[in-house]
């Protein structure tokens, strides 16, 4: 199920993610890694829920992107609500 190509993809992906969100509203470093930890985090939820019931939507390969990168937006949403 999680090949090496697709954790490596996913793994950048989501810390594409996580700078971007923290370019746009982080101003610390610890800022940084929790919005890091909950791209990822939100990134594998997403995955491994597309997975499991098969979602029709964009894929590269076997990566759920779309599905994918929806959780990992809301994951880092919710880490942002939860900080403050």
């Amino acid at each position: 199920m999680l090949q090496s190509p697709l954790v490596v993809l996913s793994l950048v992906i989501a810390t594409l993610y996580g700078a971007l969100f923290h370019l746009w509203r982080g101003r610390t470093i610890q800022e940084l890694l929790t919005y890091w930890g909950a791209a990822v985090l939100g990134f594998a939820s997403g995955q491994l829920l597309a997975s499991a019931f098969a979602w029709p939507d964009v894929m590269i390969g076997e990566l759920h992107f779309v599905a994918a990168s929806v959780a990992s937006l809301l994951f880092m949403i919710l880490a942002r609500q939860l900080k403050s």
